[in-house]
């Protein structure tokens, strides 16, 4: 009973400590929220986040949703409401439609559909044979007017003279030409030109050429003595009318293979030594290594030229001369900052059976040297070229040997062994906005006409950029050989070999040659971006005089031609080539080797041209 009494009153503590309320936790101290900072934490919601559910529990799903609204009207489409962007056709046109110009056909300055700018719009020309939108249709427009009045030894003629009395070998040496080309371009390339290859190209031009000659002797113009001394003619030549097909890309930079096939413009080496001319061919072409690698392989069917005009002739049989080519370009060759190109050529001619007049009346197939019995040749060109610049030097430079056979040699009317050799560099300056220039030239004369080997260099179709180019007497202007070959020319027009043939465009290449030197200086000045002046000096010596002796019938003929001074004036009134005036004048001072060849009847001590040129394009 004592222990009943004395555990009875802890049991009742005990259940009472159970049923009590848990006691108060001692209040926080206050936390003060720093300028930025997050909520407090008496600001933070402890309720459930809407969407979360607690670990171990299930939802239950909402209801099933249905719709069920009988005679409801359809949604009206994107196209009915407001938008502030508004659909272009194409991507070409986003720039017109945003306001930003104005496409006007006559305008070649902006955005033009008739200059490639943009795409061709097939809703505006249905009969168009093209499936897509990435065609582009490209027309140039060219004017190109010569007024040229020039002084060059001019032989009396034989039966009968424009003089009564004169019976010297050389007459007056002034005559005069005028001469208006115009060239008309159309294209039509598909695929995006401006990162990547063309996927196809046709390409068309034709040039319509008018020409005025005014000579002071007759037998010059025309083979006619009855003809006057003045001569206009006009032609229309096929420039240009080729396909080209890009046939694969070779790499995510666009590097690719593509092949053309037609009439096409072609340049063997980087100023046009060796051939550089618009011809019929097939010629495959890419690029590898990110475009520091082009190469080249071709082959040429070259067509006849007009005589007067010098364009291309497609309505005669092209000539039995055929040129294969073959052409590696390698960027950062050798030296940094320095294009080297290695090129095989091979000349296969056989026009030896083939008696060729041009429209003047005069032969020029074979050519009136020598035995005067025609010929066939093969010559391989072997060459090395180089363009780029050494620190602050730029350079250019080409090395050509000249490898072959020629199966009737016109002074021995025997098989001849060909080896010849060229070499021609060109070093400039720059300074600000002006440049200073240093030219050398070497081609190998023969030595000996009689020995059967020819050695002096003659190329397929040059067209030199070199020591002043057109603007240089000696570049411009045909001299012909009188008294020793009729109808030959030492040096033709635009070419600067001594390469005796009776035309660069139809006579054939002449390895029996006294060969040329050139050292020359010359200078540009931009003197604003619309005016250039140029001006150079070059000094000329044949390399070998003996060939000019045995068809002259001479013992001895001196080296030295003379100097060759020129300046022009190149205006181009726009900043662009749009419209390009160019005026330009030369004189020849004859050395002892030309006051040898040659004279004129006026007793004159120099020669000079004067070329003045007006280019307008579209």
């Amino acid at each position: 009973m004592a222990l009943t009494a004395l555990l009875l009153p802890l049991a009742m503590a005990q259940v009472a400590a159970d049923t009590a309320p848990p006691p108060e936790p001692d209040p926080a101290p206050p936390v003060l929220a720093s300028p930025g900072a997050p909520d407090s934490p008496e600001d933070v919601d402890r309720g459930m986040i809407d969407g979360r559910r607690r670990p171990g529990t299930t939802a239950p799903l909402p209801d099933k949703v249905t719709q069920d609204n009988p005679g409801a009207v359809r949604a009206p489409p994107p196209e009915a409401f407001p938008t502030d962007q508004i659909p272009v056709p194409d991507r070409w046109r986003l720039i017109e439609s945003l306001g930003v110009v104005k496409e006007r056909w006559q305008d070649p300055y902006h955005q033009n559909t008739l200059k490639g700018d943009r795409a061709i719009d097939r809703a505006k020309v249905p009969w168009l044979p093209i499936r897509e939108d990435d065609w582009f249709f490209s027309l140039s427009a060219v004017s190109d007017t010569v007024l040229e009045p020039r002084t060059f030894p001019i032989p009396v003629g034989v039966q009968t003279t424009e003089r009564p009395g004169s019976l010297d070998v050389f007459g007056k040496d002034a005559s005069f030409v005028f001469s208006q080309t115009f060239l008309l371009g159309l294209g039509l390339t598909k695929g995006n030109t401006a990162f990547k290859p063309p996927h196809i190209e046709y390409r068309v031009a034709l040039a319509f050429n008018y020409n005025y000659v005014n000579v002071p002797e007759r037998r010059v113009l025309h083979v006619e003595p009855s003809k006057p001394s003045h001569r206009a003619d006009h032609f229309v030549g096929v420039q240009e009318a080729f396909i080209d097909y890009h046939l694969r890309n070779v790499s995510d930079r666009y590097d690719f293979d593509s092949v053309r096939v037609g009439v096409q413009p072609f340049q063997a080496d980087f100023r046009g030594f060796l051939f550089n001319d618009q011809q019929l061919g097939i010629r495959f072409f890419g690029n590898r290594d990110d475009n520091r690698v082009q190469y080249n392989l071709a082959a040429f069917w070259r067509l006849e030229k007009d005589t007067n005009s010098g364009l291309n002739s497609v309505v005669q049989s092209p000539r039995d001369d055929l040129l294969f080519i073959a052409n590696i370009y390698r960027q950062d060759f050798l030296i940094p900052s320095l294009t080297s190109q290695i090129t095989i050529a091979y000349n296969r001619n056989r026009e030896g059976n083939d008696i060729e007049i041009d429209k003047n009346g005069f032969p020029v197939r074979p050519a009136l040297l020598g035995t005067l019995r025609g010929r066939d040749y093969d010559v391989v060109y072997l060459g090395y070229n180089a363009d780029g610049h050494i620190g602050r030097l730029n350079l250019t430079a080409s090395a050509y040997a000249a490898l072959g056979q020629d199966r009737n040699s016109f002074f021995t009317d025997r098989r001849a062994d060909i080896r010849a050799f060229f070499g021609a560099a060109e070093l400039s300056y720059d300074h600000d906005w002006m440049r200073f220039r240093l030219s050398g030239l070497y081609a190998s004369g023969d030595s000996d006409p009689y020995d059967d080997k020819e050695t002096g260099f003659d190329a397929v179709f040059e067209n030199p950029v070199f020591a002043g180019a057109d603007t240089s007497y000696w570049i411009r202007q045909s001299i012909p050989f009188a008294g020793g070959g009729r109808v030959i020319g030492i040096s033709g027009r635009n070419g600067v070999l001594n390469a005796l043939r009776s035309s660069k465009e139809q006579g054939q290449s002449n390895f029996n040659n006294p060969g040329t030197m050139l050292a020359g200086a010359g200078a540009d000045f931009d003197l604003t971006p619309q005016l250039r002046i140029s001006a150079n000096a070059n000094h000329l010596w044949f390399e070998n005089t003996t060939t000019l002796q045995t068809l002259r019938n001479e013992g001895s003929i001196p080296r030295n031609i003379g100097w060759d001074l020129s300046s022009a004036a190149i205006w181009r009134p726009n900043a662009n080539q749009n419209i390009v005036l160019r005026l330009s004048g030369a004189a020849l001072l004859p050395g002892a080797g030309f006051r040898d060849l040659f004279d004129n009847a006026g007793g004159h001590k120099r020669y000079y041209s004067v070329l003045a040129n007006v280019i307008l394009s579209y």
